[in-house]
């Protein structure tokens, strides 16, 4: 579990040494119901655009190869084709050349930041609709550019060393679908988030974000394995 307390209105978390990071102001009381009870259709313009997180996608492709069951979330959205091409056109330079071009990476960072306010807002963890592109938003990913010249090594094996990450990420997606679906339950009653579900969508979402940074090839350092944030 992420460890996590609250201290007045701030959320506590046990701070990890990675060069990705996602900062959310907490917002577990005085929630939105009706925002929340229409949450997802709220927020599909921006999962068109930009998907749902990976953990939900893949419990969601899961359940329906079983033919049964149910998962929360949906495919990769508009723009991450226009980003996962762009990913593949910065593996084959950084492959042969050794650095990411700049642009590229920039388009990378971009999208990151957009997914993280739209999967923040999507889950439940922020009631303030997330602004289409770059904007001012209580949920935030900051990730640093790496120095040239890039691993070329860990970037031609990338998504294969990523395999263990997103098989966990598929369990902890199921898990994160099933406390979101409780957690809107007890918003539309109590009006507040159960700060021990909450703590862990944090860390789900943290884990998520440094994960798909590590594929889109934005940093070369290896994510770890923590759902601390």
């Amino acid at each position: 579990m992420v460890e996590a307390t609250m201290e007045g209105d701030e959320l506590r978390t046990n701070g990890i040494d990675y060069p990705v990071a996602v900062r959310i102001e907490p917002q577990m009381e005085h929630r939105n119901r009706v925002t929340t009870f229409f949450r997802f259709f709220l927020a599909l313009p921006h999962v068109i655009l930009v998907g749902a997180p990976i953990a939900l996608v893949t419990s969601a492709g899961w359940s329906s190869q079983d033919g049964g069951g149910w998962g929360w979330g949906s495919g990769g959205g508009v723009l991450s084709v226009v980003v996962a091409v762009g990913a593949v056109i910065a593996w084959l330079v950084i492959v042969l050349a050794g650095r990411h071009p700049d642009a590229l990476w920039r388009l990378g960072a971009w999208y990151m930041r957009w997914r993280v306010r739209a999967a923040a807002y999507l889950t439940l963890l922020r009631d303030d609709y997330p602004p289409f592109a770059d904007a001012p938003y209580p949920a935030a990913l900051e990730v640093a550019r790496p120095t040239e010249p890039r691993d070329r090594l860990t970037v031609f094996f990338r998504i294969a060393l990523a395999l263990p990450h997103l098989f966990l990420l598929w369990v902890l997606g199921i898990a994160w679908a099933v406390t979101t679906a409780v957690a809107w339950v007890v918003i539309l009653f109590t009006g507040r988030y159960p700060e021990t579900l909450y703590g862990f969508a944090l860390g789900v979402l943290a884990w998520t974000a440094r994960v798909e940074c590590y594929l889109l090839l934005l940093r070369d350092e290896y994510p770890p394995f923590t759902l601390r944030v």
